[in-house]
């Protein structure tokens, strides 16, 4: 079953916020953190869709998204397009 690594940005009125997930269904996800029943750290904001990525397998997704979360610089690099 094909997987989602995903990143998510939001802007406040001092700065860029990312966030970095994986899923199955990425519509459904987004819609989750925008009604504030996804991860407790997307509550209270708009988010919008910066960056996707298809993997084949949970493991992968999983792997890929543990190195987006690290990699500050490519996620500053996406805010920056808000």
């Amino acid at each position: 079953m094909p997987s989602f690594v995903y990143v998510l940005g939001c802007r406040t009125k001092d700065r860029y916020l990312t966030y970095v997930g994986w899923t199955t269904d990425v519509e459904r996800r987004l819609t989750q953190h925008n009604a504030g029943s996804g991860a407790r750290t997307t509550r209270g904001r708009a988010w919008v869709l910066l960056h996707i990525e298809r993997l084949r397998t949970r493991r992968q997704a999983m792997s890929r998204e543990w190195y987006l979360k690290r990699d500050r610089k490519f996620r500053k690099l996406l805010a920056q397009k808000l």
